[in-house]
């Protein structure tokens, strides 16, 4: 399973997914109203680290968290 995160103002619960890239989790996540203004606009990061590529691997006990962006000082 990996665990994805919405952090910041999406406000969503995280998912636990069955999953091999982060392709096959724009295929889930782009079917949520919720999400679909975000998908655009976020980060995505991978065990802490920003990723540009969706074909990075993925294992069991992975974290993917998105990143809205914000504002402040």
């Amino acid at each position: 399973m990996v665990k994805v995160e919405f952090l910041g103002p999406i406000n969503k619960e995280s998912l636990n997914v069955e999953i091999n890239n982060l392709n096959e989790l724009s295929t889930i996540l782009k079917d949520d109203t919720q999400l679909v203004e975000w998908l655009s606009k976020c980060a995505v990061a991978v065990n802490d680290t920003l990723v540009t590529s969706k074909d990075i691997a993925l294992n069991s006990g992975d974290r993917v968290s998105l990143l809205p962006p914000v504002c402040g000082g």
